[in-house]
C-alpha cells in the first residue's frame, strides 16, 4: 500500500494576481487533489501576508466542502496563540455538523518562545543530524530570534490578540479542546460548559509542530496523530519525530503513533523545468525570513532580477536546499529518503508556483508517480 500523501495549501497569491482568483484556484486545486487520489488537503493559517490569502482554515474548509465530496479537509494548522479553545471547537463543529466525518482538526502554537522538551531525545538524533538519515539532508539550525523580536512581528502579536490578553498555555488548550470535543470539560468549580456543535463532532485531531518540544510531547502525551514541518523547520525533523515517539502514550485514538511529515516539493516533466518553476521560491522565503511579510510568489524573471548578499543567501539556505525539485521520479526518490528517515507514516506536500496551472500540474505527475511505486 503507498504511503498516503496530503495537500497542503497557502492560498498563494502570485505576483500580477488578486486574492479572488488565488482562492478559486485553491478550490480548483482541491477537486484536482481529490480525483488525484490524495488523502487528505489542508489548509494554513498565516496573517498580514501581502502574497499569501489563507487567513481562516474554518471558512475555508467550508467553501471547500462544498466543491468536494470524498477527500479529508483539514487546518495544518489552526494557530493557537490568539484563539480560544471553545472558538475552534465551535468553527470546527459547524464544519462536522454539516459534512460529518470529513475533517481533520490540526493544532499548531504560535507566539512565544517554545517550551524545551520535558522527554529525553534520542541521542540517535545527534549522530543523524547534518549527515542525515537514509540520505536525507539535515542542514544547521535556523535561528528564528531577530525574525521574533522585529517588531513588525511586534505587530501582528498585537493586532491578532486583544489589548491586555495573554494566550492561554498550549498544553491547557489541546486539553480544553479534546474535554469539550468529548463533552466532559468542567472548570475549576466543577461547572461544565458544553459546545452545540462540537461535541461529539467526528474529527481527526493532529498536533503540528516543527521541534522537540511541546507540541511533539503534548501530541505524544495524549496519544494523538502528530505531523513535523521538514519544509519550514527541516534541521528539527528528526528531533520532532522522535520525541513525539519517545512521549506516546496509546490513547483512544491511536494504539501506536502515527507521524506525517511535509515536504515543499516542486515537480515538472524534467529537472531543467521544475527549477525554472522554482525559481522564486528563495526571494519568496526571503521575504518571510527578513519579517516583511510574504510576498506575491515571483514569476522566474522577478526573481532573477534580484540581486542577493551573501547574507540574504545564508538566510534562505536551509529552505532552498531541502525543497524537493525535479522530475517525478526524482522527486518521489527524495520523499522516499524523506519517509524512510523519519519513519513517517503518512507525507504533506506543499507546493508553489507562479502559474496555477504549473501546480496542478506539479501533484499531478506526482501522483502518478507515486501511484506507480504503491507498496
Amino acid at each position: 500500500m503507498a504511503t498516503p500523501l496530503t495537500v497542503l495549501d497557502l492560498v498563494p497569491i502570485s505576483s500580477g494576481s488578486t486574492a479572488p482568483q488565488a482562492l478559486r484556484n485553491s478550490i480548483d486545486l482541491a477537486k484536482r487533489a481529490e480525483a488525484l487520489g490524495y488523502t487528505r488537503f489542508w489548509f494554513a493559517e498565516h496573517h498580514l501576508n501581502p502574497g499569501i490569502a489563507g487567513t481562516s482554515p474554518a471558512v475555508l474548509l467550508a467553501l471547500t466542502a462544498a466543491e468536494t465530496s470524498t477527500i479529508r479537509l483539514g487546518s495544518g494548522a489552526v494557530q493557537m496563540g490568539h484563539r480560544t479553545a471553545v472558538a475552534t471547537v465551535e468553527e470546527f463543529g459547524l464544519l462536522d455538523a454539516l459534512h460529518p466525518g470529513r475533517f481533520d482538526l490540526g493544532l499548531g502554537r504560535s507566539g512565544g518562545k517554545p517550551r524545551e522538551p520535558k522527554v529525553p531525545v534520542s541521542a540517535s538524533v545527534g549522530s543523524r543530524a547534518g549527515n542525515g538519515s537514509h540520505g536525507l539532508l539535515i542542514p544547521p539550525k535556523f535561528d528564528p530570534r531577530p525574525l521574533l523580536q522585529s517588531p513588525r512581528f511586534a505587530l501582528q502579536r498585537a493586532l491578532l490578540q486583544l489589548p491586555g490578553a495573554q494566550s492561554q498555555d498550549y498544553t491547557d488548550q489541546i486539553n480544553d479542546i479534546l474535554a469539550l470535543l468529548a463533552g466532559v470539560y468542567r472548570d475549576a468549580d466543577g461547572l461544565a460548559a458544553r459546545v452545540v456543535p462540537g461535541e461529539g463532532a467526528d474529527l481527526q485531531i493532529w498536533i503540528l509542530g516543527s521541534s522537540a518540544g511541546e507540541s511533539a510531547e503534548v501530541a505524544g502525551t495524549r496519544g494523538l496523530r502528530f505531523a513535523s514541518n521538514y519544509h519550514v523547520a527541516p534541521a528539527s525533523v528528526l528531533e520532532a519525530t522522535d520525541a513525539y515517539r519517545a512521549a506516546f502514550r496509546p490513547s483512544t485514538e491511536l494504539d501506536e503513533p502515527h507521524v506525517a511529515v511535509s515536504a515543499d516539493v516542486v515537480v515538472a516533466d524534467d529537472e531543467a523545468t521544475a527549477r525554472e518553476l522554482a525559481t522564486g521560491y528563495g526571494l519568496w522565503v526571503r521575504s518571510i525570513r527578513t519579517a516583511e511579510g510574504a510576498i506575491p510568489f515571483p514569476a522566474p524573471a522577478e526573481a532573477r532580477a534580484h540581486t542577493w548578499t551573501a547574507a540574504e543567501r545564508e538566510l534562505v539556505a536551509d529552505r532552498v536546499d531541502t525543497q524537493f525539485v525535479g522530475s517525478a521520479a526524482q522527486v518521489a526518490d527524495k520523499l522516499e529518503r524523506l519517509r524512510d528517515a523519519t519513519g513517517a507514516d503518512e507525507l504533506i506536500i506543499t507546493t508553489i508556483t507562479h502559474d496555477h496551472r504549473d501546480r496542478v500540474r506539479s501533484y499531478e505527475l506526482l501522483a502518478e508517480e507515486w501511484s506507480r511505486r504503491a507498496w
